[in-house]
Order: C-alpha cells, then structure tokens, then sequence
C-alpha cells in the first residue's frame, strides 16, 4: 500500500550508528493521491531524530529495493519497502496512506 505525509521509517543504521526514526514530510509529486494526502516517491523529503543525541535532520528517500509501479518516471513509496537513504536502509512502517489511489493524470 502506499504512503504519504506523515508515514513513519526507521533508518539502521542511523547517523550515529543505532537505527533513526523519521517521517515523511514533503511529496516531489501531485499527480497521483490518496484521501486527498499525495502519494509519497522516491525524493521525497523525511525528517529523522538521531536516537543517541536527539538532533533532527533531513534526507531524501532513495529508490526501493524492489521497484513496483512508477509516477511521473519516479518509484512510489510502499509499505514495508526497504529504500536506500543516507548512511543506511530506511524501512518504511507505515500507516497507508488510503485504500484507494485518485490519479489525475488522465
């Protein structure tokens, strides 16, 4: 299922070694929603916590492992995916972002 804004990672290992939380907070795309939310694609924007000192920091959201569908040339962000980020693996926890995709391409 697809993610969007608000969709909660987990990066291992993180900037200092032990796993980063994160969530995203910008979407690169709009051609393709959920309820409304854009739906997440590799570039777009997360925000992490450093778990040993507490300081935030932003990375982009590398292309998953394994690729499934595509908007606008660029991989969606699905649950569970494993997607190369900064120093590790960020792995996507979720909540979905909707049971249903609105595509406004057409």
């Amino acid at each position: 299922m697809p993610v969007t804004i608000g969709c909660s990672l987990m990066l291992s290992p993180g900037m200092a070694g032990a796993p980063d939380m994160g969530v995203i907070i910008a979407v690169t795309q709009v051609t393709a929603t959920a309820g409304g939310m854009p739906l997440a694609v590799q570039g777009s924007t997360c925000q992490f916590v450093n778990s040993i000192t507490g300081v935030p920091y932003v990375l982009p959201i590398g292309a998953p492992l394994v690729p499934g569908i595509t908007i606008d040339n660029m991989p969606v962000i699905r649950m569970g995916d494993m997607c190369p980020t900064g120093p590790g693996i960020a792995q996507v926890l979720g909540p979905p972002a909707a049971p249903y995709v609105n595509d406004a391409s057409a």
